[in-house]
């Protein structure tokens, strides 16, 4: 009777790393984001291409997120009586950014570069999804290693090279 109660901690400390780890590595949560934005609205409905918000993603190793001002430029106009528009305009008229929840989260060790798989023609779909259909953004891949790498030993992706033609 005297370890039940050392069990039951055991348990408990047990659930709650597997819990959090669980949570920050293998979860595809959809965070809520500070304001509700919808990609079906604007990649999909409104054909904006990817590029045009994601302006580093052909540049740099991370995509990035939309500057406010970028916002801005159309919804100073668009849609303003809008509370989500609204609420924009309350980080513009701040100075502040719009402090969005990263989705697609790699561990710090993990060298990606947006860049190469934009100039290597990877549709942004690819790993992403069908993101001109979310409402509400999710990760749809688990972007592990294994995931990655079925996609470089695919012979078309591969072309007979090996890893280190593009990670030198």
């Amino acid at each position: 009777m005297k370890k039940v109660p050392i069990y039951i901690i055991v348990a408990v400390i047990t659930f709650a790393i597997g819990y959090n780890v669980n949570a920050r590595y293998f979860s595809n949560r959809r965070p809520v984001q500070p304001i509700a934005f919808s990609h079906k609205i604007h990649a999909g409905d409104n054909d904006i291409p990817c590029l045009y918000c994601h302006i580093y993603a052909n540049k740099s190793r991370v995509a990035g997120v939309p500057s406010v001002q970028r916002c801005m430029g159309c919804h100073k106009v668009i849609k303003t009586d809008s509370p989500k528009i609204q609420k924009l305009t309350h980080y513009w008229e701040s100075g502040e950014p719009i402090p969005w929840i990263k989705v697609h989260n790699l561990p710090d060790h993990v060298y990606f570069t947006h860049k190469r798989h934009v100039k290597a023609g990877v549709e942004c779909q690819s790993c992403h999804g069908d993101v001109e259909e979310m409402d509400v953004i999710a990760r749809v891949a688990s972007l592990k290693m294994g995931w990655c790498l079925r996609c470089h030993m695919n012979e078309e992706v591969k072309n007979g090279k090996d890893c280190w033609t593009c990670h030198k």
